[in-house]
């Protein structure tokens, strides 16, 4: 099967970072023995414009073409108008694919999806939107909120990444757990002396981002100060995934505040590489570990209770890569 995968996050050359999960998707679908392609769709801005949006990093100057793995990539640009919304559905409905697929699958709603949609019709294909957050913890609730609807209910299949998003007899597919062997290791315990030493917090996300709240991963440092450890917190931002694998291999905790996530898959990549994972309870968190309220006192308990009794957790099956694959080979199936 030839698949077009039309999406506005993939890894970039500015930005590698950027995006993995929708590579690793576009990996699954060519173990299964599918021809796949990318089509990055981009909103036009300068480089200025990026500072204000750390997700955008890598976007201005991205090159209309290059290769990320095995995989070709085309970039098409759209004008993007907050104010204008209906510009934007006109520029983005627009974009082209040259190439002719059997399948589009788009990966985000807004504004994507108006391309995917607008390619599947030329050709005469279905097209599948997958969500993973953002379109419907956001989107769907403020001024674009019909259009989400509007393009979701228009698709073949809608995909969720997990339960927390099912809307509009959507279909739950997890994004796949990828860590390279050399990572995987047995849950860590830690030596050091209670409350007299130092330890590394990682918080595995760009604290630039409101949502991921910094400010309250901040305080439980503080907290934990108080209380006799030496506290260093190690963040993420572009480094290549290979890098966020070493770093979870040396924090001794992983520490999750965000007010919003559809999974987050970076906690079940934590406990892959042996380490322990301290949450509040978002996106799926719950349905598989013990989780926190969102309390600086409460949180800095239970990284105590980590650091002295390690951690017995289970990561959920519907999240390996053979389980995922099958349901998305069953999907395609179905088309």
């Amino acid at each position: 099967m030839r698949i077009l995968l039309v999406t506005r996050l993939f890894p970039l050359p500015g930005n590698v970072a950027r995006g993995t999960f929708v590579c690793d998707h576009a990996e699954l679908l060519t173990s299964l023995g599918h021809e796949v392609k990318i089509l990055n769709v981009l909103p036009r801005m300068l480089r200025m414009n990026e500072a204000r949006r750390s997700t955008m990093e890598g976007v201005a100057k991205a090159p209309k073409s290059f290769t990320h793995g095995d995989f070709e990539v085309t970039v098409k640009r759209h004008w993007e108008l907050p104010d204008f919304l209906a510009v934007t559905a006109f520029s983005t409905s627009r974009i082209r694919s040259n190439w002719e697929p059997d399948v589009v699958i788009c990966h985000t709603i807004w504004p994507a999806a108006y391309a995917a949609k607008s390619i599947a019709k030329k050709y005469g294909v279905p097209w599948i939107a997958v969500v993973h957050g953002h379109d419907f913890d956001v989107a769907l609730n403020d001024h674009r909120g019909k259009r989400i609807e509007s393009l979701a209910r228009s698709a073949d299949r809608l995909v969720v990444v997990s339960d927390s998003l099912s809307r509009f007899d959507s279909i739950t597919i997890p994004c796949h757990l990828n860590v390279d062997d050399e990572w995987l290791k047995p849950m860590k315990k830690f030596n050091g002396l209670f409350r007299k030493s130092k330890i590394d917090i990682l918080f595995p996300a760009d604290p630039r981002r409101p949502e991921k709240n910094h400010l309250l991963a901040l305080r439980v440092g503080e907290e934990l100060e108080t209380r006799g450890w030496k506290v260093g917190i190690t963040t993420l931002k572009k480094q290549p995934r290979s890098m966020v694998w070493d770093r979870m291999l040396a924090a001794d905790v992983c520490l999750i505040t965000s007010i919003r996530e559809s999974g987050p898959l970076v906690a079940k990549e934590s406990i892959a590489c042996g380490c322990p994972v301290v949450a509040v309870d978002v996106g799926d968190m719950a349905q598989w570990m013990d989780v926190c309220n969102s309390e600086v006192s409460e949180l800095a308990d239970a990284i105590e209770s980590r650091l002295s009794n390690g951690q017995d957790v289970t990561l959920p099956a519907n999240s390996q890569f053979e389980n995922v694959r099958t349901q998305w080979n069953s999907l395609l199936e179905s088309m």
